[in-house]
């Protein structure tokens, strides 16, 4: 089993060593997909003399099963992969979240929101019948339509003395006044040359930073541990690199040192469609039991011998 210690801390800065990390959520069987991003993760931290760590991201307890965290420990023995412990798992770390949190709100760049999926769904439909097309965020779910963000304190009370549940989101509007124009850094692996991103935070609109049922969000989280960690460079997928416009806002609230990005291409099934475990994808416990070796998962991976 992964050893795990909820007062583990990052490594002391002085080492000055580049440190990343693998961040799975055990919330389904780990797919191809995964194995070329934790492998990938691996071959960088070798080229860059660095440290990998494993982090467990297992915030929601619904979806965030005991079997498989252990097919996961699994898979990443069978890839060769091994880790630094203790592990860090974000279900341990809740009160890390709820500091950062707090510093948020002493900032004044968040507000309760009452709505549920249902209502802001309304609202959409309504905002549609009237002419208005509600935009899109970059994952392609309607922006939320900011609702809440103007309720009267009167209004906030009642709600909170009927006992409605709420969640908090960021004011993104707020935020960008507060931090002025911000960017984040895309690395060349090849070359060891960065450049700079700027961030569009107004394309997601005010998202959701802390749950009704959980102290917080995976925006807020991956920012947090990945400053406790200390991580250096982040190598993961295309789809979360329009998500660094929110990271790289919290960083910048938090006063948190902003970490160097890699965005690899996605593996896709023969459809075209990326590789995710809510599709139900092939996953890798299905193709080890059918016969794959790692040899030849490397090599179809394109991880060559002169890569390993």
């Amino acid at each position: 089993m992964i050893a795990t210690d909820p007062s583990e801390t990052k490594a002391p800065a002085s080492e000055n060593r580049a440190v990343l990390r693998f961040a799975p959520s055990p919330n389904g069987y780990l797919h191809r997909g995964h194995a070329y991003s934790a492998l990938l993760n691996a071959e960088f931290a070798r080229r860059l003399h660095g440290r990998l760590l494993l982090r467990i991201e297992d915030i929601d307890p619904q979806r965030s099963l005991p079997r498989y965290c252990s097919a996961l420990e699994e898979d990443l023995a069978w890839l060769g992969l091994t880790f630094e412990q203790p592990v860090r798992r974000q279900s341990e770390h809740f009160a890390d979240y709820r500091e950062s949190f707090a510093r948020l709100h002493d900032l004044g760049v968040v507000y309760r929101c009452f709505c549920s999926r249902g209502e802001i769904g309304a609202a959409v439909k309504r905002m549609s019948a009237g002419g208005i097309t509600s935009p899109l965020d970059p994952d392609g779910t309607p922006v939320y339509p900011g609702t809440c963000r103007t309720l009267k304190k009167s209004d906030i009370e009642n709600r909170l003395a009927e006992g409605k549940p709420f969640q908090w989101r960021l004011d993104h509007q707020k935020a960008m006044k507060q931090t002025g124009p911000v960017s984040w850094s895309r690395f060349d692996i090849e070359t060891g040359r960065t450049t700079a991103i700027p961030v569009q935070l107004d394309r997601w609109g005010d998202v959701v930073l802390v749950r009704k049922d959980i102290p917080t969000t995976y925006h807020l989280s991956v920012v947090v541990d990945d400053s406790i960690q200390g991580i250096t460079h982040i190598v993961r997928g295309q789809d979360l690199e329009a998500a660094t416009d929110i990271h790289a806002t919290l960083q910048n609230l938090l006063l948190l040192k902003p970490p160097l990005y890699i965005h690899h291409p996605l593996l896709r099934d023969g459809s075209g469609e990326k590789l995710s475990k809510s599709r139900l994808s092939r996953s890798l416990r299905d193709e080890r039991s059918e016969g794959l070796t790692l040899a030849r998962l490397k090599r179809e991976l394109g991880f060559s011998e002169s890569r390993e």
